[in-house]
């Protein structure tokens, strides 16, 4: 079993992976989604995880997120000494994980500010609105505007600071870019490099596969529920057959 290292135990625990997915199996029904994945990421780390469409990305992040559709059959996942796979979708939460999903699940009727500040509620808190205003300054400039009337890419940093508000250690990005003119797209890459240096782990699902490569410092391509691929996101940059084969780029 792929267990975390202890970082007090051992100086060259930053080589150790942080997050660990261990030999996953993954169900909706009786329909076989994700198959014995297995990959590890180290604390601080951009995953992009990759494939077709149907290859089991998103089902991988719900499966972390212990949302429990799909519902996990086999395997592990470790956070930092912590059972995920043990745990419901609440207890993940209050453990560190945090999943933007594609629609942003941005709540109707409220302005911006309190979207964020509904995050809040409960403990554990993460960043203050200060902090997070200082990263996202339009949703600063829009903190009184209804959340579901901003543009899509502010739509999406608004869910993206919603998951900051809380005391996150993983961040689980599911198609940010989606719909996004390329300016805005960099815009959000420049702000996942920032929560990044804040020691954030984060793991990405994206279509537009390099984009999320260029932000990516490791990559997972799935293919059918399987990992086809674990290394470097330059080493998928540079490599015209197996994007070709796997990601049709």
């Amino acid at each position: 079993m792929n267990v975390p290292f202890d970082k007090k135990k051992n100086s060259a625990a930053v080589d150790r992976p942080f997050l660990s997915v261990w030999e996953i199996e993954a169900y909706y029904g009786e329909s076989y989604i994700v198959q014995n994945v297995s990959f590890d990421i180290h604390e601080g780390e951009i995953l992009a995880l990759l494939g077709r469409n149907g290859a089991g990305k998103t089902s991988t992040l719900r499966t972390i997120a212990r949302l429990g559709n799909p519902e996990l059959k086999h395997g592990e996942i470790w956070l930092d000494h912590q059972p995920l796979h043990l745990m419901k979708s609440h207890q993940a939460a209050a453990a560190g994980i945090a999943l933007v999903p594609e629609d942003r699940c941005i709540i109707a009727g409220l302005t911006v500010e309190e979207n964020l500040q509904l995050a809040q509620i409960a403990p554990p808190i993460g960043w203050s609105l200060e902090r997070i205003y200082e990263l996202f300054p339009r949703l600063k400039e829009r903190r009184k505007q209804e959340g579901v009337t901003l543009s899509g890419g502010e739509q999406q940093m608004l869910a993206i600071a919603r998951a900051l508000a809380r005391d996150i250690k993983v961040l689980l990005l599911d198609e940010p870019y989606e719909g996004l003119a390329p300016v805005i797209v960099q815009e959000i890459a420049k702000t996942l490099k920032i929560i990044r240096d804040q020691g954030i782990t984060t793991v990405i699902v994206e279509q537009n596969a390099v984009a999320a490569l260029k932000l990516a410092d490791r990559a997972v391509i799935l293919d059918t529920g399987s990992v086809v691929f674990d290394g470097s996101a330059e080493e998928v940059l540079n490599n015209e057959t197996l994007r070709a084969e796997y990601l049709a780029i």
